[in-house]
């Protein structure tokens, strides 16, 4: 077992609501030379018992890898968003899939125009997409 987990699980079974386990010396804090022993004034009517297990607190930098990871699967899913509507439409107007692009993407979350405008750039030069000559406002999709 990992010893972020056992600390946590050894924090639920002593210092928990439930205290299946006594911890020496006494506190909230889990360590290196702590003694457990099993409590053996612990009684509960129930023949089963629920022990809810202590969250840890997600430091910064997991934080900020959370973040990115998350903005990246956003960016993956505008794109499949847009090339989507363009695989349907061939050629649409620069504001009609702004708008459509968020009509479909507002049940996961709603993306900034120009965020769609940033990953519609990428598209253009990944060759998914290109402008129309005769009118720069219009994209039209690449097969």
């Amino acid at each position: 077992m990992e010893d972020g987990e056992l600390r946590r699980t050894l924090q639920s079974l002593a210092c928990g609501k439930v205290r299946v386990l006594e911890k020496l010396p006494k506190g909230r804090e889990i360590e290196d030379g702590d003694k457990f022993r099993i409590n053996a004034e612990f009684n509960n009517r129930m023949n089963r018992i629920k022990i809810n297990s202590i969250q840890m607190k997600e430091t910064s930098k997991e934080n900020k890898e959370t973040h990115e990871r998350v903005f990246q699967d956003r960016q993956y899913q505008v794109d499949a968003a847009i090339v989507r509507i363009m695989k349907a439409r061939k050629s649409l107007e620069h504001n009609l899939l702004l708008a459509e692009v968020t009509k479909q993407m507002s049940s996961r979350f709603n993306p900034s125009p120009q965020q769609i405008k940033k990953r519609i750039e990428s598209l253009i030069e990944r060759e998914y997409l290109e402008r129309s000559d005769a009118d720069r406002k219009i994209y039209q999709y690449l097969a």
